[in-house]
């Protein structure tokens, strides 16, 4: 067997199904015409080479201008990658480029390797061919190209190594060889021929990591598509030949060694090993993952990452449905699919169907954490295609599809919502009408969508929630202000009560009875519609504050200390609601009363400004301390007054104070008394 023919035979496949690949998928730029004529020649070199090895070609010379073409065509194209990722000159000085010296060897080259062996066979004249400087040419071509590759390697960009790490792989490893190759024969004044035989098959290896980078690499403008199955199919058959090879090479060591056992071990040694081939090959879980490696490692990506989170991003956001229902659509695109359910996980671990996108609802709305599906995808949080169930149950160990599940028309996909490592929720999502099946990529951008999507829907739950608890938040605080409006109503209420059996008789008193109940229905009627309507202060008002105070200081002065007022001459005119500031000015006056001795005071100041007014309570009662005006006093539920008091007037006369675009603020000392300075806009006429 001449082993010399089929290992070149091997390469000139190898290439001439390249270059077939590079022709086809041509786009005009420069560097895939220098991919394609180095491929060419590449297929030419070995053709003709294998045909020597048959004798059917003897001409001595033809196999060096090919040599020459073929090495000539990989360093050009090198050089002008080199080129395009850095523009260095060699020397400055001279102003040569790497190109004008390359092109000087390369005649230098063409003379030597070519010329002269024509010259030589032409005149019969063999003093002219020299062996060693043929030798040290290629030689000199090997280490140019390995340079070339050096660079190239080194001037990318990290990003761009990815895409050309096995190119320079392949074609590092074919020089490598013929500069080892070429430099043994210069060596010992000949050339090996197991070497040179061997060179054709190492030449045929590289061609597919060639494929790859060109495959990879935008810049060579080259679309070239190696079917994946192909390369399944073929990086199987090689994987199962070497297998094979090592195996044979062992039950060949075994029968030598084994003595009268030998043959013996050899038949049981390759019959479980064969056997053992067999499970791999059968193994659907192997093939699987071997088909993602390849995929993952050798193969341009589906998607345009950018793209589709782009599009992804813009109808979660962009879309005037629901949130839940925009998550549908948003994953179901991805796949080409129309609609989907949504479950989403409750407190207690249930799941709950939340909506529906162009799909029935099931009966089973409501689905327990032990249910098989919510099990399976707590554990696992595996996207599942029920497609694929059906013909290989064996995947998904441990799963059996609910009825409820099985009970849905046309589901397909699975696709578990996962937010801080737990599952959120998942989506079903129909049969898409373009794409029959998913592959690994597929399941990787579900998987990170749903990621994406889980985490915004926790973050529209969440405002939900939020929204929900601050309008229970509004009803309680509301509550809270009734509540204590009543509790002074009631003190009314009840003051008239113990007062009634002396002064029962007294016209006056009753005339004082009449005023103050029908205050307190009035009082009470408003605090129904702020329940109603859910609004406090709502009504707004044209107020003359002098009247107000007036009214408001009269109302406590059946009390020790009577308050006494002080007004300005001008009238001035408060936009407020009536009864929201005599209950600010009035709890504030009640406050210094009860802070104060009888026989003390409560003055009640009104100093006008130009737009604003300041009203200031003075009284000479106890007082408070700094600590006390800053942690305790305008807090909320904070009361020095025992079960009698709620702590909320004073905060709630700030509130409203506040609205108003006021201000209230406390001088205070213990034993010097407290004076409260509210400040408020005003204009100096009615409106």
């Amino acid at each position: 067997m001449n082993i010399g023919f089929f290992s070149y035979l091997f390469a000139f496949l190898a290439y001439a199904a390249l270059t077939v690949l590079l022709v086809t998928s041509w786009r005009g730029k420069s560097l895939g015409r220098l991919l394609i004529f180095a491929s060419s020649f590449s297929a030419l070199w070995a053709g003709i080479s294998a045909l020597s090895a048959l004798s059917i070609i003897t001409f001595p010379g033809i196999l060096q201008p090919l040599e020459l073409g073929r090495d000539t065509f990989w360093c050009l194209f090198l050089m002008k990658s080199v080129q395009s990722n850095s523009s260095q000159k060699i020397s400055s000085v001279l102003r040569i480029t790497p190109i004008n010296l390359f092109f000087i060897f390369l005649l230098v080259a063409s003379i030597i390797t070519i010329l002269m062996p024509l010259i030589a066979v032409t005149t019969s004249n063999t003093n002219l061919v020299s062996h060693d400087a043929t030798l040290g040419i290629w030689v000199i071509f090997n280490i140019i190209a390995l340079l070339l590759l050096e660079q190239l390697f080194r001037n990318s960009a990290v990003e761009q190594r990815w895409a050309i790490k096995h190119l320079c792989i392949g074609i590092g490893c074919i020089f490598a060889y013929d500069f080892f190759m070429f430099a043994d024969a210069l060596l010992f004044k000949q050339l090996n021929q197991e070497l040179w035989n061997a060179r054709g098959i190492l030449n045929g290896l590289m061609v597919p990591l060639i494929a790859v980078s060109v495959a990879r690499n935008p810049k060579w403008s080259l679309d070239i598509y190696i079917s994946r199955n192909v390369v399944f199919q073929s990086i199987t058959l090689m994987g199962a030949g070497i297998y094979l090879l090592v195996m044979a090479s062992a039950g060949y060591y075994i029968r030598f060694y084994g003595g009268s056992w030998g043959s013996t071990l050899q038949i049981a040694f390759l019959s479980g090993t064969g056997a053992l081939l067999l499970i791999i090959l059968f193994s659907g879980t192997i093939r699987a993952k071997v088909r993602v490696y390849l995929s993952k490692h050798f193969f341009n990506y589906k998607y345009d990452y950018r793209e589709e989170w782009l599009r992804f991003t813009q109808t979660l956001t962009e879309s005037d449905e629901e949130v839940p229902v925009r998550i549908i659509r948003a994953m179901s695109a991805l796949v080409d699919s129309t609609g989907g359910l949504l479950w989403i996980r409750r407190d207690n671990g249930q799941y709950e169907l939340n909506s529906a996108l162009n799909m029935p609802e099931p009966a089973m709305g409501i689905t327990h954490a032990q249910d098989p599906l919510c099990a399976f995808l707590e554990k696992e949080q595996w996207l599942v295609d029920l497609d694929e169930y059906q013909r290989n149950p064996d995947i998904y160990v441990g799963f059996t599809p609910p009825e409820w599940l099985m009970a849905i028309k046309n589901g397909w996909l699975i696709v578990p919502l996962l937010f801080k490592n737990r599952v959120f929720g998942f989506i079903i999502m129909p049969h898409s009408q373009s794409q029959r099946s998913i592959n690994w990529e597929d399941r990787d951008l579900l998987k990170m969508a749903g990621q994406q999507a889980a985490s915004y829907l926790a973050q529209h739950l969440s405002e939900k929630a939020l929204t929900q608890a601050r309008q229970f938040e509004a009803f309680n605080r509301l509550s809270a202000y009734v509540v204590h409006d009543l509790k002074n109503i009631l003190a009314q209420q009840s003051l008239i009560v113990s007062n009634a059996e002396r002064h029962k008789h007294k016209p006056e008193f009753v005339d004082d009875v009449i005023a103050t109940v029908r205050n307190s229905v009035k009082r009470m009627t408003n605090l129904m519609e702020q329940m109603k309507s859910g609004m406090r202060g709502n009504s707004s008002e044209c107020i003359e504050l002098g009247a107000l105070l007036t009214e408001t200081s009269a109302a406590h002065s059946a009390r020790k200390p009577v308050p006494e007022l002080k007004l300005p001459e001008q009238q001035l005119f408060i936009q407020a609601d009536r009864e929201q500031l005599t209950t600010v000015f009035g709890h504030i006056i009640q406050n210094a009363q009860d802070a104060t001795p009888n026989d003390g005071h409560v003055t009640i100041t009104v100093a006008p400004g130009s737009d604003q007014v300041v009203v200031e309570v003075r009284d000479t009662g106890t007082g408070m301390d700094q600590e006390f005006i800053k942690k305790r006093l305008f807090h909320p539920f904070d009361s020095t007054k025992g079960l009698t008091g709620m702590g909320i007037g004073v905060y709630e006369s700030r509130e409203y104070i506040r609205s108003l675009n006021g201000d209230i603020n406390v001088e205070s000392a213990p034993g010097e008394g407290a004076l409260f300075r509210i400040t408020l806009p005003c204009t100096r006429s009615a409106e």
